[in-house]
């Protein structure tokens, strides 16, 4: 932990240490409108000549400002565009080197005559924008963004849904990565749903998601990857914002926060700071029903579930140029939470004989704390005047859990024949993860209009898991072996790829890729004196054709294969309680999954997209529910089911309604195919699924944006399960003030109360049902204060790609 330290001192050190040095290499200019009025927040895309790509692009600041990188060597022009202008090119320019600057002064954007009837312009920006190889949903300046969460906004994007634990899954897949400014999280469950949870939304540029991967990434995750981009904004001068917000969802929460930019000369560094409360409301019914030789027992459990989590995050970053061609950088997350959960069930057994009945009240207290250390150090160069460049980072993590549970359970029978009995049990959780990763990537122009990618990773994973049980008789605690287990896994990963990229003409362009990881583990039960050491090498082939079939029509061809490790808790082989009835365990014999995915991606006029994909999935992880007839008990266990498929079509249409309404449409329809053989017999669960999703944006009068989120999923297939139907509507309004510097935000999400989770699993007349709310409805009020000093405020975004491990959580 010195090093930590030490690293985090140097990070509040630069924070407010000056340098002088003017910067080079950069594109800049501002636009603004016919009556000499800047124009902010409009697109400014470099594109290359030869090909007609863009490379890279930003927006404009409020005052209508852009800067961009030099890009490499080559031709290009400036394609600038926002709604209700027509689109403007720059001239051409041509980029000999590294060094090359160029300042485009005033550029000008003409009103559209067929659009533009008001005379005031009103900011309202696409909320999904398409790329080749991913789609990007906006969220910085919308309504529902502010007050919400970085969790709030992910269930929001087109093609995710939620399952029944509230895990995130994307086009009815599960084994979604997600990443933050390109870097994995190291969570997984309610950890990465908390984690997110306490996460400013106000602090997100846009997400991205990423079904195909190229081999630049790491192999994991078979549903592709989420990556949350963060304002990570280099402001000339001293710059910043402010929020507080209030929510309610039967229980009261906050978000309070903010966040500092600085940035002199060579020097850029930024301080984000979030504190919350963040509250968790879950109503659960549960019926089960044992089927021994025809004659049925029933298990009917009503639940709550409340909680509450504090939440202070802080994020530190600085970046230094070293010169011109050279860059270095250090990034600290430090986040702690303090969580208090209540579940309380009230529960009947119903075995058809009334004196054996029981009527069992289940009152469970938790308490967990969490700290999450995460260091990163970077460096990027540009070796040559050729283009090529070269990046290394290495990052390190620490993870410390602490939980403590107290249950106890009154039985009592159904008919009350008898007074209840106490039967009181507890446990003690300390476990920790540490995280070392140590990467690079090398690119160079190769050929003509090529580019050649060569990288490689290491990463090594310690997780130490304690799981103390205990009765407690007499107000002592007696030790439960059974139910007790330490666990330790090592993990060690290593990985290396190759990435090509060309054009073959102006409308045909390639990339291939190949990546090869070999991963050497172990599990060590230090409590049964056990240890299974386990190695497997893969090979992680991608493809990706683009292809421009005219000026408003492309082509986009891509396939990938990709893995998912189990996560470390899954590997524990020991108990873990749940109620008196219900437990889950671990599985050291699980062993990863592997998925070969085929997309085929239309798109029409860079705005209307059509997606069409096929993913196969051997040794699928799923969740399988197994009843015990004797004890009336449900052991919850993942386990490697045969295989699963997944088509799917994905349609992106937006509609502009009018002027001041805009909508972002996304439908899905998928088959989902699940095959296995439990219990001597083959298994199939299969569905058609679909789900619609629509985003409107809405100006109204006095400067008031409103925006209404509805969506639907149909029902669908997971494993075993089958969930039933459910819809939302949300809405919000955001006004600005005092020169847009004030915005006031209010938010109600699931107005109607509808977002259910349904679903029931049916093993061989052993019928395992539930029907949960997660608290979705609730109503949130922001307000947020963006201030700046010192010199022109300009806009400098930077994005770094890191890429690291996450299977920790539970």
């Amino acid at each position: 932990m010195k090093n930590s330290y030490l690293l985090v001192f140097a990070l509040v050190f630069s924070l407010v240490l000056p340098a002088f040095a003017q910067e080079t290499g950069m594109l800049k200019g501002v636009l603004k409108d016919s009556k000499n009025a800047p124009i902010g927040f409009a697109n400014v895309a470099l594109v290359q000549k030869e090909t007609g790509t863009a490379k890279t692009g930003t927006t404009t600041d409020e005052k209508g400002n852009f800067q961009l990188k030099a890009p490499a060597p080559g031709t290009y022009f400036l394609r600038c565009t926002f709604i209700g202008f027509q689109p403007t090119v720059s001239e051409s320019f041509l980029v000999t080197s590294a060094d090359f600057s160029k300042d485009f002064g005033v550029l000008v954007l003409k009103e559209d005559a067929q659009t533009l009837k008001e005379v005031t312009v009103q900011t309202m920006r696409p909320t999904i924008t398409n790329h080749p190889d991913k789609m990007v949903m906006s969220v910085e300046g919308t309504a529902m963004a502010a007050g919400s969460s970085a969790y709030d906004i992910l269930t929001k994007a087109p093609g995710v849904w939620l399952d029944q634990d509230g895990n995130i899954q994307l086009n009815g897949k599960a084994g979604v990565r997600v990443m933050i400014d390109g870097k994995l999280t190291y969570l997984s469950g309610k950890e990465l749903q908390t984690f997110l949870e306490g996460m400013s939304a106000d602090n997100i540029k846009d997400l991205e998601i990423i079904t195909n991967p190229s081999a630049k990434y790491d192999a994991e995750g078979s549903a592709g990857i989420i990556n949350l981009n963060l304002k990570k904004n280099s402001l000339s001068g001293f710059n910043g914002s402010v929020y507080a917000g209030y929510q309610n969802n039967t229980m009261h929460g906050y978000a309070n926060g903010g966040n500092l930019n600085y940035k002199k000369g060579k020097w850029s560094s930024t301080a984000m700071l979030d504190v919350s409360r963040r509250t968790r409301v879950r109503t659960n019914t549960m019926d089960r029903a044992f089927n021994e030789g025809g004659h049925i027992t029933t298990l009917t459990q009503k639940g709550r579930e409340n909680g509450a989590t504090f939440i202070p995050n802080l994020r530190l970053s600085t970046d230094y140029e070293i010169s011109a061609k050279h860059s270095i950088g250090m990034m600290a997350n430090l986040t702690y939470q303090d969580q208090e959960t209540d579940f309380n069930t009230d529960s009947y057994l119903l075995t058809g004989t009334p004196e054996n009945d029981l009527f069992i009240q289940a009152r469970n207290h938790t308490e967990k704390k969490f700290g999450n250390g995460t260091f990163n150090l970077h460096y990027a160069g540009k070796l040559d005047t050729l283009g090529s460049t070269l990046s290394a980072d290495l990052d390190y993590a620490d993870l410390i859990f602490k939980g403590n549970g107290d249950f106890r359970n009154f039985y009592q029978p159904a008919d009350f024949s008898a007074p209840a009995y106490l039967d009181q049990l507890g446990s003690d959780n300390p476990s920790g993860y540490q995280i070392w990763s140590v990467k690079t990537d090398y690119a160079r122009p190769v050929l003509k209009n090529g580019k050649l990618e060569l990288g490689a990773k290491a990463s090594h994973v310690v997780s130490d898991n304690d799981l103390q049980f205990f009765f407690v008789r007499d107000n002592q605690k007696v030790a439960d072996p059974l139910r007790s287990s330490h666990f330790i896994y090592t993990e060690n990963i290593y990985a290396a790829y190759a990435n090509f990229n060309k054009a073959l003409s102006e409308k045909i362009q390639v990339q291939g890729g190949l990546r090869a990881e070999q991963t050497v583990a172990e599990g060590h039960s230090v409590t049964m004196n056990q240890t299974n050491p386990r190695q497997y090498f893969g090979l992680f082939p991608s493809v990706f054709v683009q292809h421009k079939v005219s000026s408003n029509y492309q082509l986009n061809y891509n396939f990938s294969r990709r893995l998912d490790r189990p996560s470390y808790h899954n590997l524990n082989p020991f108990i873990f309680y749940l109620d008196p009835y219900s437990w889950a365990k671990g599985n050291p014999d699980l062993k990863p999954q592997y998925t070969n995915s085929f997309q085929l991606t239309q798109t029409y006029k860079d705005a209307y997209t059509l997606i069409l994909g096929y993913a196969n999935t051997a040794g699928f992880m799923a969740e399988i529910p197994l009843q015990n007839n004797e004890n009336k008990t449900t052991e919850f266990q993942t386990r490697n089911v045969d295989n699963f498929e997944n088509v799917n079509a994905n349609l992106v249409l937006p509609v502009k309604i009018s002027p001041k309404w805009e909508v972002s449409n996304n439908l899905s329809l998928e088959y989902q195919n699940y095959t296995m053989y439990l219990a001597d017999k083959n298994r199939q669960n299969e569905q058609v699924f679909f789900f619609a999703q629509s985003n409107h944006n809405i100006q109204l009068p006095k400067n008031i944006r409103m925006e209404v989120n509805a969506g639907y999923q149909g029902p669908s297939a997971y494993g075993l399960y089958k969930i039933e139907q459910n819809w939302w509507v949300d809405a919000g309004l955001k006004r600005s003030f005092m020169k847009n510097q004030l915005d006031l935000s209010v938010n109600i999400t699931d107005i109607f109360k509808t977002r259910k989770v349904i679903g029931a699993a049916n093993f061989d007349g052993n019928i395992n049902a539930f029907d949960q709310y997660f608290g979705m409805q609730s109503f949130r009020v922001n307000l947020r204060y963006r201030f700046s000093r010192g010199e022109k405020f300009e806009l400098k975004r930077r994005n770094t790609n890191l890429e690291e491990l996450r299977r920790t959580g539970n």
